[in-house]
């Protein structure tokens, strides 16, 4: 049983990526789509092989401030979730001011980041933006997670007479981090999502330094739709390793205790 479904696991999504790719190709034959208003997949990785070396410095670019955004967001995140699954008056006064923030269209703040003298245009304009994007998911889900402790746990910590900061850190914080983790993971597939955004806003007025959102707007001036494509396709795989990376941290955390991976019982 757990051959065939390690098996599905793999040959279900190449089943429906195949039947994607089968349909790709049919709007081409049957509706008569013009080549560069549709291109082909062959002719895509045909323009990632020609352009390799500008989508991987680009693809290099958009990773440092995607990953400068992300983690900055999660340690963000997570200290403020501390003070706010601490303190109830605080979580009343703060939270809803993190969804104003979190409402608040990054687009509109994208001009007042760039006059702003500490960040500015360039990379600390593309961190500040993921930051922005990233944050959010973070604090919602690790504050839940804080909220959600097994409470005949709290009254047994209660009842040995835990200090409050020993009830947090000792039994909230482990409770809540596959809800941190899953605040990451979310995080994780927005971070390089606002690092290209980022880039595309801030980045050009910085002097434009190459990052993939700087090649969209190349290749859109250019109208080089199969190279925008292939930009399109270098991010996706760029969000496929932070969610990977991720990923493999949730492993490493959860695996030995927790209950969504399937332990062997010895």
């Amino acid at each position: 049983m757990k051959k065939k479904s390690s098996v599905s696991v793999w040959l279900l999504p190449i089943i429906t990526g195949l039947i994607f790719v089968a349909c790709w190709y049919s709007l081409r034959l049957w509706f008569h789509v013009s080549e560069w208003l549709l291109p082909m997949p062959h002719e895509i990785i045909a323009t990632m092989v020609k352009e390799h070396s500008r989508l991987l410095a680009a693809a290099g670019y958009t990773a440092w401030g995607a990953l400068g955004g992300f983690l900055l967001a999660a340690m963000t995140g997570f200290l403020i979730s501390l003070l706010l699954g601490r303190s109830l008056p605080l979580r009343r006064s703060l939270y809803p001011w993190l969804l104003v923030l979190q409402m608040t269209p990054v687009i509109v703040l994208t001009p007042i980041i760039v006059m702003w003298p500490l960040i500015g245009p360039g990379l600390p304009g593309i961190i500040t933006i993921t930051w922005l994007i990233s944050f959010f998911p973070i604090v919602v889900n690790t504050t839940q997670g804080l909220l959600s402790t097994d409470m005949n746990h709290v009254a047994l910590f209660r009842m040995c007479h835990a200090s409050r900061w020993q009830e947090m850190i000792y039994l909230r914080v482990p409770a809540a981090m596959p809800f941190y983790l899953a605040g990451l993971r979310i995080a994780a597939t927005l971070a390089p999502i606002g690092a290209i955004f980022g880039e595309y806003m801030v980045g050009n007025s910085g002097g434009g330094s190459g990052g993939l959102g700087y090649l969209v707007y190349s290749y859109n001036t250019q109208i080089k739709i199969p190279a925008l494509f292939a930009t399109g396709l270098t991010s996706c795989l760029l969000g496929f390793v932070f969610v990977a990376a991720v990923s493999l941290l949730n492993w490493a955390v959860l695996h030995k205790w927790h209950d969504s991976f399937e332990r062997e019982d010895h």
